[in-house]
C-alpha cells in the first residue's frame, strides 16, 4: 500500500499545526527582511581598457594602440565581440562577455584580461599611459544629489561637497560614492614668448626651477642618543603666491616671476565634464548601495544623513535630490503589493462563490500558509523583492491554489458521499496526489526556459523561474499536508448526503460534450484549423525585446560634430535648459555635459565621456506629463537645434540598447565603409517609420599639420619633439610640478597668454628658442597647411565598424520597422564588394540573441516534460493526448493579444511556454480520470463523459482563477503582454481540455472494449 502523507499529517496533527505556526513566523520574518530592489541584479558582461599616447594622431594610435591591444584581447576566454573607439592619442576598448558567461566566471575572466595586458606591456609604443581597466561598469548609483552654491567659489563648494561624502561613506549598505562635475584646479603661469625672447630667458631654464624647487626628497635622517630627526628642506609651493615669489638670474640680474608671467589660479581648461542641476551649475554626489542592500532602508539613513549635512552647511549651498530610486522602488513596490492584495482576494472570491464559505476558507488560509513558506525561501535563496520577483508572486498565485482548490473539492465530494472526514481528507492524496505532483513538475518544466536561458535577458528574468517553482512545489506540500488538516477542522459533511442533480451548468456542459464525442470527426478538424490559423495569424502581432519604463524619467540626448568643443557643447545644454525651466511638466532634471548620465538605474545604456555628447534627465511630473513633454521636447529640438542629432526617450527596461534601429556597416577600408554608410543611410530614411537616421561616426573634422623642414631645423639645432614640446607648452600648456592644497594635488601649468594661443597668425610667428639664447619664428622653419582626418574611429572584432542607426515615429516598434526594411537591405548587402558586410544590431539583435538563449533550453523543457508524463501515464497514446491539447494554447494568445494590441515580446515568450505546463497539467488529471472512470468497467464515451463532468468544476475554477488573479498586473507596462498570452491561452486550452481532447481520446480509443475492473 502507498504512503499516504494526507493521512500522516492527521496522525501528527500536534507536529503539523507547530509547524504551521513556524511557517508563517518564519514567513512574515523573512517579509521584512527581503531586500527591496527596482530590478533584478544582473551583471554588466563588459569591461571598458583604455590607454593614452599623448602626441599620437588617429591612425597611430589605431594601429599601434588599439590593435596591439585588440590582438591579445581577442585571447579573452568567453568573448563576444570586442568593440573599441579611437580618439586622437586615446584608445577604449569595450571588452563584451558572452551572454552564456555565468556570474561566477566573469571575476575570473576580468583577471585573466589584466594579466594578458600586463604581460604585453612592454610591446606598446614608449609614451603610452596605461592601459587602465574599469570592470565596475555596471555599478548603479540610486542615490544622486546635485549641490549648488550661491555666493561661494567652485573650489568652496567641492570642499563642503568632499566633507559630506566623508560623512556617507558612514552611512549602512553604502558601497561607493562618486563626485559629478567637480573641476581640479590648477595654477596658470602665463608668459609672452617675445617677452621671454626679449630677456633671453630659457624656457626649459624655467621649467626646471619650478621643478626642482617644489621636489619633495629625503634629506637624511639624524639619529641621537635620544631621538630620531629627519630633515626637511624648504622650498615647497603652499599656493600660487609662493610661485609668483620665485626669482631667476637673468644677465646677471634677479627677476621674480611675478614680472615675466601672470600666475592665477583656475580650473582645468578645457573644463573636465560637468554637472548641472535644473540648470544650474553644480557638483554632484551619486551614492551606490552594497549588493543585497535594501534601497528603502538605505534611502531612510541617507534622508537622516543627508539632513544632518543640510543642518550644518552654509547659507547659499543647497543639496537638491536628482535621483532617488528609494522612492521609485518604494512606489512599484507598493503598486505590485497592491495587485498581489487584488490577486488575492479575486482569488478567494472565486473559491468562496464556487466552492462555498467552508471550503473557500480551506483555500484561502492555504494562501499565507503558501505565501510566507516562499518568502522564507526567497530569503535563503537571496531573491529580493523586485520587478521580476513580485510579477512572479502575482502570476504563482493563482497557480499554487491550484492543488489545495483540487484536494478540498475532492474531500467535500467524498464527504457527500457519506465517508468519514479522516477518510475523505485523505482521499485526494491517494487519488490525485502524483497526478497533481505531475502536474507540478511539468507547469515548472513550462518555466525551466526561463531559469536556464544564457543571456542578460535570462538573467534578467531568472526570478520568473525560480519563484514560481518554489510556489508550485509549496503548494503542492501544503495542499497535501496542510490543507487536508484544515479541511479537517473546517468543513463538515452535507446535511443531505443524497446524490445532488446536476446543476444547469454541468447539463449543458454534459449535452455540449456529448455532441462533441458525437460529431468528433468535426470537432477535431475545426479544432485544428483554429490552430492553422492561429499561426498564421502570429505575423499580424507586433514584436517588441522590452517596453519602456513607466518611470516618469526622460532622457534627451545631444550629439554635436565630433569635432566640437566641450564649450560649444555646453551651449547646448544651457538652451535646452532654458526650455526646460518654466515648463509645467518638469519636475526638476540634471544634465551631464562631456559625458553621459552616471549609471543611476540598472538597465540604462550608459556612454563614456566625450567633449560632444550631452546628457540630460528630465523627471516629468508623472507619466502622463511625461508623454506630453517628450512631444514638446522632440519638436523644440527638431526646431531650434537643427545641427544637432538629438534624442528624447524614456527608460528602457531589461538590458540596454540605446537606438532601438541600428545596422553595423563592416569593412577594411574606411572611405568604403563610409560610402556604403551613406547608401544604408538613404535606404533607411526613405521608409517613413525611420527617423533621426544619424552615424556613431562619420564627419571628417580639420586638423592643421605643422610641416616641419628638418634640414633647415637641424641648423637652428632644432628635433620635432623639441618643436612639440615648445608648442603644446604654448597652445595646450605643459603641468611642469604641483602644489600639495590640502587634500587636492593642483598642477602648475606652464602655457602663453590667451592671445598667444588662439590665433593662427600668432602661431606663426611662435618664437622658438635655438642655442646661443636666440629665438627664431616658427615660420622659418615650417609651413603650414590644413587637412582633414576622422576624429574617432569605431571597430568591432579589429574591423572598422560605421553604425547607422536611427529612432522609429511614435506608435511603432523596431521590430516591425526592420522588418519592412530587410528586403532593401538585403539587395544593398548583396552588392557589397567582398570583406564589407551590413548587420542588424540594436532592439532585433539583442531580441534575437535572448530569444535564441531561450530556445536554446527549450529541449529540456521538453525532455523534463515527456519523462515527467511518461512516468505518470506510462503509455505512449496516453502521452500524445495530453501533448496535443498543449500548443492550442496558441488560439488564445493570438486572439488576446490582438484584441489587446499588445506586442509579442520577450516576456510574452516566456509567458507562452510557462503556459505549456500548465495547459498539460489539466490535460494529466482529465486523463487520469478517465482512465481511472474505465477502469471500473465504464465503456469509452461513458468513462470520457462521466470523468470530464467529474474534472469539469475544479479544472475551470482552477482556469478563471488563474485567469482573473491576473487581471491586476494586465494593464502593467511591463506584464500586460504575458498577462494577456496567458489568460486568453489558458481560457482557450481549458475549454479545448475539456471539449477537444475528450473528442481526441475517443477518436484513438476507437472500438476498444471496456477496461477491465481494478
Amino acid at each position: 500500500m502507498r504512503f499516504n502523507l494526507s493521512e500522516w499529517a492527521i496522525k501528527e496533527r500536534s507536529l503539523i499545526i507547530y509547524l504551521m505556526i513556524i511557517a508563517i513566523a518564519a514567513g512574515a520574518f523573512s517579509f521584512m527582511r527581503l531586500g527591496r530592489s527596482e530590478d533584478p541584479s544582473f551583471i554588466i558582461k563588459t569591461m571598458v581598457v583604455q590607454a593614452a599616447w599623448p602626441g599620437a594622431g588617429v591612425e597611430d594610435t589605431l594601429t599601434q594602440v588599439t590593435e596591439r591591444l585588440e590582438r591579445t584581447l581577442q585571447e579573452t576566454p568567453k568573448l563576444d565581440f570586442l568593440r573599441s573607439y579611437t580618439r586622437a592619442g586615446i584608445t577604449t576598448i569595450f571588452v563584451n562577455l558572452q551572454g552564456a558567461t555565468t556570474a561566477a566566471e566573469v571575476p575570473d575572466i576580468w583577471y585573466h584580461v589584466r594579466k594578458s595586458i600586463g604581460d604585453m606591456r612592454h610591446t606598446l609604443p614608449a609614451g603610452v599611459v596605461g592601459p587602465g581597466f574599469n570592470d565596475e561598469f555596471g555599478d548603479t548609483f540610486g542615490l544622486i544629489y546635485g549641490f549648488t552654491a550661491d555666493g561661494f567659489s567652485h573650489r568652496q563648494l567641492r570642499d563642503y561637497v568632499e566633507a559630506a561624502r566623508s560623512k556617507l561613506l558612514h552611512v549602512p549598505d553604502v558601497s561607493k560614492i562618486e563626485i559629478l562635475g567637480a573641476q581640479d584646479e590648477r595654477i596658470f603661469v602665463e608668459f609672452s614668448m617675445q617677452d621671454l625672447a626679449n630677456l633671453g630667458i630659457d624656457r626649459s631654464a624655467l621649467i626646471a626651477a619650478l621643478q626642482t624647487q617644489n621636489v619633495v626628497q629625503p634629506a637624511g635622517t639624524i639619529q641621537t642618543g635620544d631621538e630620531k630627526l629627519a630633515l626637511q628642506v624648504s622650498g615647497s609651493f603652499a599656493s600660487e603666491d609662493d610661485i609668483r615669489n620665485i626669482n631667476f638670474v637673468v644677465g646677471g640680474r634677479m627677476l621674480r616671476l611675478a614680472d615675466i608671467a601672470t600666475v592665477r589660479r583656475g580650473f582645468a581648461d578645457p573644463p573636465q565634464p560637468l554637472f548641472r542641476t535644473n540648470g544650474e551649475p553644480a557638483i554632484g554626489l551619486a551614492i551606490a548601495m552594497r549588493e543585497g542592500g535594501d534601497i528603502l532602508t538605505l534611502g531612510r539613513n541617507i534622508d537622516r544623513a543627508m539632513a544632518q549635512i543640510k543642518a550644518e552647511l552654509p547659507l547659499g549651498i543647497e543639496p537638491h535630490l536628482v535621483a532617488d530610486q528609494a522612492v521609485t522602488v518604494n512606489s512599484a513596490i507598493g503598486e505590485f503589493m497592491e495587485s498581489l492584495w487584488q490577486a488575492i482576494a479575486i482569488i478567494l472570491a472565486v473559491s468562496f462563490i464556487a466552492l462555498g464559505v467552508r471550503p473557500g476558507l480551506v483555500v484561502a488560509l492555504s494562501i499565507p500558509l503558501t505565501l510566507a513558506i516562499v518568502f522564507a525561501m526567497m530569503q535563503l535563496a537571496g531573491i529580493d523583492m523586485q520587478r521580476i520577483s513580485l510579477g512572479a508572486l502575482i502570476i504563482a498565485l493563482a497557480l499554487m491554489v491550484d492543488d489545495a482548490m483540487t484536494t478540498t473539492d475532492a474531500t467535500i465530494n467524498r464527504l457527500a458521499l457519506g465517508e468519514s472526514k479522516e477518510v475523505a481528507a485523505t482521499y485526494a492524496f491517494k487519488t490525485y496526489a502524483f497526478a497533481m505532483l505531475a502536474g507540478t513538475l511539468v507547469t515548472m518544466a513550462g518555466f525551466v526556459p526561463i531559469g536556464f536561458a544564457a543571456s542578460s535577458a535570462g538573467e534578467y528574468t531568472f526570478s520568473l523561474f525560480a519563484v514560481v517553482s518554489i510556489a508550485l512545489i509549496v503548494s503542492w506540500f501544503v495542499a497535501v499536508i496542510f490543507a487536508p488538516l484544515l479541511g479537517l477542522a473546517i468543513l463538515k459533511p452535507p446535511k443531505d448526503t443524497a446524490p445532488k442533480a446536476p446543476g444547469f451548468v454541468e447539463r449543458t456542459y454534459r449535452g455540449f460534450l456529448s455532441l462533441a464525442l458525437t460529431a468528433r470527426w468535426i470537432t477535431i478538424p475545426v479544432t485544428l484549423g483554429l490552430f492553422v490559423l492561429s499561426i498564421l495569424a502570429l505575423p499580424l502581432i507586433p514584436r517588441q525585446f522590452f517596453p519602456s519604463s513607466d518611470r516618469p524619467e526622460l532622457l534627451v540626448d545631444l550629439s554635436l560634430p565630433q569635432n566640437a568643443s566641450i564649450y560649444a557643447t555646453e551651449t547646448a545644454a544651457r538652451r535646452l535648459d532654458a526650455v526646460l525651466k518654466d515648463d509645467p511638466d518638469v519636475a526638476r532634471w540634471s544634465s551631464y555635459v562631456g559625458r553621459g548620465a552616471i549609471r543611476f538605474y540598472l538597465p540604462l545604456n550608459a556612454q563614456l565621456p566625450n567633449d560632444f555628447f550631452s546628457q540630460s534627465v528630465v523627471v516629468a511630473k508623472d507619466v502622463a506629463a511625461r508623454n506630453r513633454l517628450h512631444a514638446k521636447l522632440e519638436k523644440v529640438l527638431a526646431e531650434e537645434f537643427p545641427s544637432v542629432v538629438s534624442r528624447v526617450y524614456p527608460l528602457e527596461l531589461g538590458p540596454p540598447v540605446g537606438w532601438p534601429i541600428q545596422y553595423r556597416v563592416s569593412g577594411p577600408e574606411l572611405a568604403q565603409v563610409r560610402d556604403i554608410a551613406f547608401k544604408l543611410a538613404e535606404v533607411m530614411a526613405a521608409d517613413p517609420k525611420t527617423v533621426k537616421v544619424n552615424y556613431d561616426w562619420i564627419e571628417p573634422a580639420r586638423e592643421l599639420r605643422i610641416r616641419v623642414d628638418q634640414d633647415q631645423a637641424r641648423l637652428l639645432g632644432l628635433s620635432s619633439q623639441s618643436i612639440a614640446g615648445v608648442l603644446n607648452t604654448i597652445i595646450s600648456g605643459a603641468a611642469v610640478t604641483q602644489v600639495r592644497d590640502d587634500i587636492y594635488l593642483v598642477d602648475v601649468v606652464l602655457r602663453a597668454t590667451d592671445e598667444q594661443r588662439v590665433s593662427l597668425d600668432t602661431l606663426r610667428n611662435v618664437q622658438v628658442p635655438v642655442a646661443g639664447g636666440r629665438t627664431v619664428p616658427l615660420s622659418q622653419f615650417a609651413s603650414f597647411e590644413y587637412a582633414q582626418t576622422y576624429p574617432l574611429v569605431w571597430r568591432r572584432d579589429r574591423v572598422p565598424t560605421l553604425t547607422v542607426q536611427a529612432d522609429v515615429v511614435p506608435g511603432e516598434l523596431p521590430e516591425t520597422v526592420v522588418r519592412a526594411l530587410d528586403p532593401e537591405i538585403a539587395k544593398l548587402n548583396a552588392t557589397l564588394p567582398a570583406g564589407y558586410s551590413i548587420a542588424t544590431g540594436g532592439t532585433v539583435e539583442e531580441s534575437a540573441k535572448s530569444q535564441a538563449s531561450v530556445i536554446a533550453v527549450v529541449p529540456l523543457m521538453l525532455l523534463i516534460m515527456f519523462t515527467v508524463l511518461m512516468a505518470q501515464l506510462r503509455s505512449f497514446k496516453l502521452l500524445f493526448l495530453v501533448l496535443s491539447v498543449g500548443p492550442l494554447g496558441l488560439i488564445g494568445v493570438v486572439m488576446a493579444l490582438l484584441l489587446s494590441n499588445r506586442p509579442l515580446g520577450f516576456v510574452a515568450i516566456l509567458g507562452i511556454l510557462a503556459l505549456l505546463g500548465m495547459i498539460i497539467k489539466n490535460a494529466v488529471i482529465l486523463i487520469g480520470q478517465i482512465e481511472a472512470e474505465r477502469a471500473a468497467g465504464k465503456s469509452v464515451r461513458e468513462a470520457v463523459i462521466d470523468a470530464s463532468s467529474a474534472r469539469f468544476r475544479p479544472i475551470m475554477l482552477t482556469a478563471v482563477s488563474t485567469v482573473l488573479g491576473m487581471i491586476p498586473i494586465a494593464p502593467t507596462v511591463f506584464w500586460g503582454p504575458m498577462a494577456f498570452a496567458i489568460m486568453g491561452g489558458l481560457l482557450v486550452a481549458t475549454l479545448l481540455t475539456l471539449i477537444f481532447l475528450p473528442a481526441l481520446y475517443v477518436a484513438t480509443a476507437g472500438r476498444e472494449k471496456p477496461a477491465a475492473t481494478v
